[in-house]
Formats: C-alpha cells, structure tokens, sequence
C-alpha cells in the first residue's frame, strides 16, 4: 500500500510549513525524502509525507495510509495530543532521542499558537492518533 497523507489548504499554506528540497546545503538524498518533502513541525513524524510523487486538490478528504491501515486508531487530522491516551500507549511523555530520558509530550509539538487556530470548530472530530 503506497503511503498517501492529505492536509488543508490552511495547513499547506501555514507560515511553518515548507517544502524540502535539501539537507546540510546539498540537494536532499533519497532518505530525506528526495526530490520534495512537505514538512510541517507541528505534525509528528507518523502523519508526515517522506517523499511527494503527485500532488492532488480534491474536493473530498482522502483517507492517509494510517487511517486506511488502522481507522480505529488513526484518523485525518492524526496528531499526537498528550492528554488524550493512544488506544494501546500513553502519549502523556515522549523519549528525547538519544537518551532514556522522558519528557512531557507538547501539545502539537510546541507550536499551539500558531497552529491550534486550524483545528478550531473541529473538536466533534478526532483530532488525535
């Protein structure tokens, strides 16, 4: 099953999100998501796109690879929310990489105030992972 996410026109056009075309000052290598990534720093690593073959508007929400893979789990607007648990983990800490150190999760990665507008009029939804 191919990977395919979907976000807003508001998301996409979010002052924090950016399109990357390298790494380090050379052009980005297959592992960063070569030749063009989307990045979005208040998403968690699960809902972002590692490398873009099309680019699609559509009229109608497609459904991600997560959510087609597990729908009771993952939903369009998946993102990690520390007060609400995982069905099967707790999403309260997060390990800093590296280390065995655990730190509390930040609601959308630190960048609330100016992002959390996006999702206003959204809170019937499932706005978690």
């Amino acid at each position: 099953m191919p990977f395919v996410d979907g976000c807003t026109i508001e998301e996409a056009a979010n002052d924090l999100s950016f399109m990357v075309t390298g790494a380090y000052g050379k052009p980005a290598a297959n592992q960063f998501g070569a030749p063009l990534r989307v990045h979005m720093p208040w998403k968690y690593g699960f809902k972002a796109v590692k490398s873009i073959v099309r680019i699609s508007f559509v009229a109608e929400r497609p459904k991600g690879f997560w959510e087609a893979l597990q729908p009771a789990e993952y939903g369009f607007w998946a993102n990690v929310n520390p007060e609400v648990s995982h069905p099967r983990w707790s999403q309260a800490t997060e390990e800093v990489l590296g280390t065995r150190d655990r730190v509390p999760t930040l609601l959308f990665n630190g960048y609330g105030e100016y992002v959390a507008d996006l999702y206003k009029g959204k809170e019937e939804e499932r706005l978690w992972a």
